[in-house]
């Protein structure tokens, strides 16, 4: 299934029914009079989170959305009926924004949560409305109101616990593998993960967490630049992120200024994303030439207080203390990196 995670769609609500006009005359009934009943209300566009959907893929094929008009009033005094509710199902985590003004109408963050996009029209009155002491047989009705009409930008933003970032190629999908049951491509060529993924971590404690495998960074990236960072918004909503290296790159200083050319492209992005906590991921430290970059990296790391894992997630090593060390920190609800330093599987 194809990923999209943004999508502009035209919403219409119905329009209200036509009030009637309409006089009681029977055959052998005195006293007849108007009779015209209301015309029944618009039907609402309302959009509603599913928990079962992970794309906005149908909505990228259909464009617009109609709910139902009100019937039109009748005779005796017979209301129209409402018109029918359009509901779009989008995927939790979906941001609804007015494509003409900006503003934000909604974030769905629950599964089965809902909002009304667009009111429907409220129906016109009969002209039963409008008897009065002076006017017993008034001729007066109104039309039923326009339903609303709205552009929607739609955007997901993936509801994840743990945002794994890093180059392209640090072997971002081999540890997501290795951690959960996802199954992402892999291949030795950059830019194997296109799209982000998802998995979900149980711990021994039976409680569990979700990861999601962000597209690989370049430098460059806010400009568009390889796959740019059009995939950053998905790491937004995490509590925690996992910033993966590679340490077989060509010398000891490699992978620190990896580390630093990913975090220069997520400040330039959205400065707020560099005050989540942050765990480094040493990858690949199964290779022989990984033992001394593995070594300037713990002890660079460890003068700034940032929490440094070393592990290889082809071969799976060190990956418990990862994954127990994760779940403290999402157990705690930590807002700022720990003064924690932890070197594991060096």
């Amino acid at each position: 299934m194809k990923f999209i995670d943004e999508v502009t769609i035209k919403v219409k609500a119905g329009d209200g029914g036509k009030g009637c006009m309409s006089f009681r005359r029977e055959k052998f009934v005195p006293h007849g009079g108007p009779n015209g009943g209301d015309g029944g209300p618009g039907g609402d566009v309302v959009v509603e989170a599913d928990g079962q959907l992970t794309t906005l893929l149908d909505l990228r094929y259909q464009k617009q959305y109609r709910a139902g008009r009100g019937e039109h009033g009748r005779g005796k005094q017979q209301y129209g009926r409402r018109g029918d509710d359009r509901v779009i199902k989008v995927p939790v985590g979906t941001v609804i924004r007015d494509g003409n003004l900006g503003v934000i109408l909604a974030d769905l963050t629950r599964p089965g949560e809902r909002v009304v996009v667009a009111a429907g029209g409220r129906g016109g009155m009969g002209n039963a409305r409008f008897v009065s002491s002076t006017n017993r047989s008034p001729r007066k009705t109104t039309p039923g109101a326009p339903g609303e009409e709205k552009i929607l930008q739609m955007e997901l933003k993936l509801l994840a616990d743990v945002g794994i970032i890093g180059l392209p190629n640090a072997g971002k999908s081999t540890l997501i593998a290795a951690l959960t049951a996802a199954r992402p491509q892999i291949a030795d060529y950059p830019f194997t993960t296109l799209v982000p993924n998802l998995g979900v971590v149980t711990a021994e404690d039976e409680t569990r967490y979700v990861i999601a495998d962000i597209p690989g960074l370049i430098e460059g990236a806010h400009r568009g630049e390889g796959l740019g960072d059009k995939f950053l918004r998905h790491i937004s909503r995490t509590t925690l992120l996992l910033h993966v290296l590679d340490v077989t790159r060509t010398t000891p200083q490699d992978p620190l200024a990896d580390w630093e050319t990913v975090n220069r492209e997520l400040e330039l992005f959205d400065g707020e994303l560099m005050k989540k906590p942050q765990i480094v991921v040493a990858n690949k430290i199964d290779a022989p030439e990984a033992g001394e970059k593995v070594r300037v990296l713990q002890s660079t790391l460890a003068l700034r207080q940032i929490p440094f894992f070393a592990v290889s997630a082809l071969r799976g090593l060190g990956l418990a203390a990862l994954q127990a060390f994760m779940g403290q920190m999402l157990a705690r609800g930590k807002r700022q990196p720990g003064s924690e330093h932890v070197a594991a599987g060096v």
